[in-house]
């Protein structure tokens, strides 16, 4: 089994697909076995986002697979997940969510010190595709450079 410190998934893609204005840390209510099998490292936010309901902010898509230890009291892989913010914070969120081009997504899932699974979600907007185009030549640009450099 890992350390809790060494539990680190992260969504590449979102800094890809958005630009990044704000970042929250955010708990995450979970059952039993889902905790146990993020702590082996077997959960995926690639697909993962994140969306009102009432007014309570739930992660949907995200993939924690079943724990192998598991009996019948193990969970569903793709449940949504209720997400623990300050009531300020879920606010702030809903108003800007609710404008047009914003999103919220998950960055990254963690467990922190006290052993809680944590997640990193972020009010982004979405890139266009030119912006897109620019990211992946700056990337070029920089594994060329490094490429030289190494000679």
């Amino acid at each position: 089994m890992a350390l809790s410190s060494d539990i680190h998934i992260k969504n590449k893609k979102a800094y890809f697909e958005y630009h990044v204005l704000d970042t929250y840390i955010a708990g995450i209510r979970l059952l039993g076995t889902e905790i146990k099998s993020i702590r082996e490292g077997k959960a995926n936010i690639n697909d993962a986002f994140c969306s009102f309901f009432e007014n309570d902010l739930y992660i949907r898509n995200m993939h924690i697979a079943e724990y192998s230890h598991g009996s019948f009291y193990n969970h569903e892989a793709k449940r949504d997940r209720q997400l623990l913010l300050t009531k300020k914070e879920l606010k702030k969120l809903k108003t800007k969510a609710d404008e047009r081009g914003f999103t919220i997504v998950p960055l990254r899932m963690f467990i922190s010190k006290r052993g809680f699974a944590k997640v990193e979600i972020a009010l982004a907007q979405g890139k266009k595709d030119f912006d897109k185009r620019d990211a992946i030549k700056e990337r070029d640009s920089k594994r060329e450079l490094a490429r030289v450099m190494k000679r």
